[in-house]
């Protein structure tokens, strides 16, 4: 029974009463502030407790190998990624807006920032570790700027085809880097190609027992994510090669492993590096804050529709930048969003950020605790660990549906930017693999834009003529799929598949006269419906189609303008030099005086 306010009985009701008119009307009730800090637990049930314990226990039991394994990609000691762990934690739950998130140490990120800090660090190990944490600070600092400034939006500008190109050209690069650990030969420089050279000319000197406990490792670990996927394989491989290496004594056999992990808690304050020094990493930590954003965002958007709540992109720039500024105080590295351990966080049974608070007080416990567990991990199977991680970011199905896409129908009507798409993406992969990360990640962004400006300035002008049934349709179209199609004597009805504005309105005018050339009608019909908005160039531009229609004895007409379109041709012209609007086609069609 559904009951209204001020109404007695149910909806529908004939012996439903009203309120009296005198009767006061009742106050509606105000609806909850928003929380600031914790928002996420706001409205938080005593019920989730219980699986938000235990999903924090299972992303632990994820989060400590990974973390381990990260720092390697970021060319730092394994104890920085748990470092880092803590305060992300803590500190994306205090200020982020995703219930399931969980952030931390990630491979995608961690490689960008050996990268960056490569580039500065010049050999210099104990300034590789300074600037490590520095870049964690800077992509924090930058992450609150642009939440506070509301540049949430900023991630769209990079396009999903051309991020998926560069997280496979790095999945790639880290694979490639990690295989020398997995077989215990000794690693090359260069870029993958010239890694994967020098793994070729190495072959020859493999370590047989670390190269079977790695490919050992990685098959329990694929395994386990097949046919268990709840059971933390990363924890279990470790568990593997731990109790190997003391049971069989491997590391006397030549397997590397971890060796001694400072326990206890990380030194707290800001990082020993100059001011010239962070200010020189403000550039690149550019684009280390947009992959690490733009992957944190999605995780979390996946999620949040998931379990029909909402996320806001300018509070997870600031609970991304409280994590990687705590990260950065506390001698971590930098961190992000990770969609495989909040995939593991959700299928856990989360239902707040109490299960990413437990993994911090449980890592914290591992700090203080259980490092000396860790020591004797076999370099190997952090390898695997990685490897396994990565893998599935090897999208190649992803690109052959890019590639799929340009359909005959699309290739007809676009041409060859049918596969734009495609071939960004892997030019964005080939730049990661040729050039290294940073220049692939800026090869990627100016992808992305050049994209947005070659679109943003080819719309399409589509050729418009009636089917059997009186609709106006697409001329190409109704030729490819093979329906009878009659245009209209004398009109040329076109529909810019576009918003018009100042980098499309010359191209369009240009269009529109090639095909008035052609046909030499004596009405030309633009169809607004698909025209979302217009500029004063856009206005200007149709006026001046207008008095080069009149020049050929052939007149202009606007129809099915949308309200901004009409407003702003109202605003920026003339009234004389206004086309005549109308309602729809026909009207318009209607309106040709017989000849």
């Amino acid at each position: 029974m559904i009951r209204v306010p001020g109404l007695r009985g149910r909806v529908g009701d004939v012996t439903a009463t009203a309120p009296h008119p005198s009767a006061a009307p009742s106050p509606s009730p105000a609806p909850p502030r928003a929380w600031w800090v914790f928002g996420s637990l706001q409205g938080y049930r005593r019920s989730w407790l219980r699986g938000d314990v235990i999903a924090g226990l299972t992303v632990w039991a994820v989060l400590v190998p990974e973390s381990l394994a990260y720092a390697g990609i970021a060319g730092v000691s394994p104890v920085v990624g748990l470092y880092a762990a803590v305060p992300s934690l803590i500190l994306y739950a205090a200020l982020g807006s995703s219930r399931h998130l969980i952030v931390g140490p990630m491979s995608a990120t961690a490689a960008l920032s050996a990268s960056v800090v490569g580039a500065f660090a010049k050999g210099d190990d104990a300034l590789f570790v300074t600037l490590t944490t520095a870049v964690a600070l800077v992509t924090g600092l930058l992450c609150v700027v642009a939440g506070i400034a509301r540049l949430g939006f900023l991630a769209s500008f990079i396009s999903e085809p051309v991020l998926k190109g560069f997280i496979i050209g790095l999945a790639l690069t880290i694979i490639i880097g990690q295989v020398p650990a997995a077989l215990g030969v000794d690693k090359g420089d260069g870029n993958f190609f010239e890694k994967l050279w020098h793994i070729l000319t190495e072959l020859g000197d493999i370590q047989w027992t670390t190269a079977a406990l790695a490919v050992g490792c990685l098959a329990v670990l694929l395994v386990l994510k097949r046919v268990a996927p709840k059971i933390p394989g990363s924890l279990v491989v470790a568990v593997i090669g731990v109790l190997a290496v003391k049971v069989f004594h491997l590391d006397d056999h030549g397997v590397d492993i971890v060796g001694h992990i400072d326990s206890g808690l990380p030194a707290l304050g800001l990082p020993g590096a100059t001011w010239t020094q962070y200010t020189d990493l403000v550039g690149p930590c550019v684009g280390v804050m947009l992959i690490g954003f733009a992957e944190a965002l999605g995780a979390a958007k996946t999620y949040a529709a998931r379990e029909g709540y909402d996320i806001d992109p300018n509070r997870e720039l600031l609970g991304m930048g409280a994590a990687n500024i705590g990260s950065g105080l506390a001698s971590g590295m930098v961190v992000n969003g990770s969609l495989s351990k909040t995939a593991v966080n959700g299928g856990a049974g989360a239902k707040s950020q109490v299960s990413g608070l437990t993994a911090a007080v449980l890592t914290l416990l591992t700090l203080l605790f259980l490092t000396s567990l860790f020591e004797s991990l076999p370099e190997a199977t952090l390898a695997a660990v990685v490897i396994a991680a990565v893998i599935e970011l090897v999208d190649v199905a992803a690109l052959r549906r890019l590639w799929r896409l340009a359909t005959p129908t699309v290739r007809t009507l676009y041409g060859s930017a049918a596969r734009d798409d495609f071939y960004a993406a892997l030019a964005a992969a080939l730049g990661v693999l040729l050039f290294d990360t940073l220049p692939g990640l800026v090869i990627g962004i100016v992808l992305s834009l050049l994209l947005l400006l070659v679109r943003a300035s080819h719309a399409r002008v589509a050729v418009l003529v009636r089917d059997d049934a009186g609709a106006w349709v697409d001329a190409d179209r109704a030729s490819q799929l093979g329906r009878p199609s009659h245009p209209v004597d004398g009109v040329l009805v076109v529909r810019p598949e576009s918003g018009l504005f100042f980098a499309n309105a010359d191209r369009v005018r240009s269009a529109v006269r090639a095909l008035v050339a052609q046909q030499h009608p004596r009405l030309v019909v633009v169809d607004a419906a698909t025209v979302p908005f217009v500029d004063v160039d856009a206005a200007e531009m149709l006026a001046t189609l207008q008095k080069d229609l009149a020049r050929q004895d052939a007149r202009l007409a606007v129809a099915r303008d949308v309200g901004q379109v009409r407003e702003e041709l109202r605003a920026a012209l003339d009234r004389d030099e206004q086309p005549p609007v109308f309602r729809d086609v026909d009207d318009a069609v209607a309106s040709l005086p017989a000849t």
